[in-house]
């Protein structure tokens, strides 16, 4: 059975690597209003940049914590200059997704897979099979936490991605647990409250490649949704990136060298009864320039179901959110439209 889904993919499939006519090709082009010229954009907005080392200084800690609460409330996103990870180990990354991306499409379709579920699977569009309108990307997703355990099945070409792609994993790993403790005191909740779960959760690293575009009205490289898990920390190579603010405007993210986004996801939404909002997001596609990115998606474990934190519900404060777990989220994905309806929607408790 699983041969032969691959089989009608391997017929059906278009990288959009290949896709360098004059024009976009009539599956890629948005309806009217989708795209993302459609509405308003905000004009330049000042998005939060903090500074990560004060989390590691005791008389500058507070005051990093309440800058994270305030974006947390603000935008469900903000962006982390000295982070700690190194620049030798962001640019050995980009370095390694060129080369993949740069594979003959024969060799990267070996790794092709409609299945959302695969550990390892190569991919165009969101669901290439099930996509109403297809979006302007190709992308390699592999789980990655423990690395361990999954490292063999990444790909082998080219020669560098496990060791280069690895290092990296491992850096946005640890960066992750201090995001969580430090998002978990700004709720006034210990910040070791999900230590244990984030410690045993999963880690998806969806490496993007969003080719430049003859275009770019017509098209986005990833449509409007938010991430299904606690935080997802961006790596992106260039400016492409748009978040929805409270008035439902696009704000632009700039482009910060060395700096790292950090957005909140639907589990931290939930977690916080709805104090902090897992932020609505899209990607545009640009006429001259290629975009590369690294989505660490750091979630609970498969099977774990998260729901409001206990110390964050009271008789003034009902929750507001049903429980679920990631692969809750991966069943709904599998057979839903999530352009049409966000996840997290479906959790949400009508007030009485």
């Amino acid at each position: 059975m699983e041969e032969t889904k691959k089989s009608l993919l391997d017929d059906t499939f278009t990288s959009a690597m290949t896709l360098t006519n004059s024009s976009v090709p009539d599956r890629y082009v948005l309806p009217l209003s989708q795209r993302p010229g459609f509405g308003s954009t905000t004009r330049e907005t000042t998005l939060p940049v903090i500074d990560l080392s004060f989390l590691h200084q005791p008389l500058l800690r507070s005051r990093a914590i309440h800058e994270i609460a305030m974006a947390c409330k603000e935008f469900g996103f903000f962006q982390v200059i000295n982070h700690g990870i190194s620049s030798s180990v962001v640019k050995d990354a980009l370095d390694a997704a060129t080369q993949f991306f740069n594979l003959p499409v024969e060799e990267k379709m070996l790794l092709v897979s409609a299945n959302v579920h695969k550990p390892v699977r190569y991919g165009t569009s969101i669901n290439h099979s099930t996509d109403r309108v297809h979006y302007w990307r190709d992308f390699i997703k592999h789980y990655s936490h423990p690395l361990s355990k999954w490292i063999d099945m990444w790909p082998s070409n080219p020669p560098c991605y496990k060791d280069k792609v690895g290092k990296y994993a491992e850096a946005t790993h640890v960066m992750h647990k201090q995001l969580i403790e430090a998002i978990s005191e700004s709720l006034g909740l210990e910040k070791n409250y999900l230590q244990e779960e984030i410690e045993q959760g999963s880690q998806v690293m969806a490496v993007n490649c969003y080719p430049t575009c003859p275009e770019p009205e017509l098209a986005l490289g990833m449509p409007p949704h938010s991430d299904f898990g606690s935080l997802t920390i961006l790596l992106q190579s260039s400016q492409g990136l748009q978040i929805m603010d409270r008035n439902k405007n696009w704000v632009c993210v700039p482009y910060i060298e060395g700096a790292l986004i950090v957005q909140l996801g639907d589990q931290v939404e939930v977690m916080s009864n709805g104090i902090y909002k897992s932020v609505i997001h899209r990607v545009t596609v640009n006429k001259d320039v290629k975009r590369l990115s690294f989505a660490s998606l750091h979630s609970l474990p498969l099977h774990m179901k998260i729901s409001p934190a206990p110390k964050l519900v009271n008789e003034n404060n009902a929750p507001t959110y049903g429980e679920f777990s990631f692969n809750d989220f991966l069943e709904y994905i599998s057979s839903n439209d999530c352009i049409q309806q966000r996840f997290i929607d479906t959790l949400k408790k009508s007030s009485s």
